[in-house]
């Protein structure tokens, strides 16, 4: 059984829902950001973690990729040219549309507030409108970022999509962007993943 460490509304939701979409086993130890608890398995504080067996995993992109290998599921098999065109679209939604959304968070409620830039959480909006333009041409007509098959890069923006929704409610380009992320966030995966984050205050 897969112990996920970390608060499940904080990053670690993408490794419960994850889990959920892979139907196995787990269990959850809801330890904080930056706390005392956390720095035991990640010496930045920073969550999730993963135990398995006696080894922990640490960072979340790396822990979905590591379960969908092991399982083989939700993914493109590793030294394919599909899996290097999947790790790109990995990347871009880290680097693309997480970025500007920590970094706003950051500017917002996460730094100091003498530290906190009002002219850097526009620059990120503007960032973010970027990326999803960019976004609408990548993805064109496809289902997923892959074509048909679902896999980890869809997972991770279906998860800034909630971000940018539930947090600076920045918006989606009408069409097939919209369209994909309500296709994404509809799966019965994210609703089981929701359920139980839900029910930890």
């Amino acid at each position: 059984m897969y112990t996920l460490i970390g608060f499940p509304k904080t990053r670690a939701f993408r490794v419960l829902w994850m889990l959920e979409e892979l139907g196995v086993e787990y269990e959850i130890n809801p330890v904080p950001p930056r706390s005392d608890a956390a720095k035991e398995f990640n010496p930045s504080g920073k969550v999730p973690a993963l135990k398995v067996g006696d080894d922990i995993i640490i960072d979340s992109v790396a822990i979905c990729q590591f379960l969908a290998d092991t399982h083989g599921k939700l993914t493109e098999p590793v030294g394919s040219i599909a899996r290097a065109q999947q790790d790109s679209w990995t990347q871009f939604a880290m680097d693309d549309v997480e970025s500007p959304l920590w970094f706003n968070a950051k500017n917002t409620f996460v730094l100091p507030e003498e530290l906190r830039s009002e002219t850097a959480q526009k620059a990120c909006k503007y960032d973010f409108a970027n990326a999803m333009a960019a976004f609408a041409k990548r993805l064109g007509q496809n289902t997923y970022v892959m074509g048909d098959k679902f896999t980890v890069p869809d997972l991770l923006l279906g998860h800034c999509a909630m971000w940018a929704k539930n947090g600076p409610g920045w918006p989606f380009p009408p069409g097939p962007v919209t369209e994909y992320f309500e296709r994404v966030l509809s799966r019965p995966a994210h609703a089981k993943a929701t359920k139980v984050r839900d029910s930890f205050s």
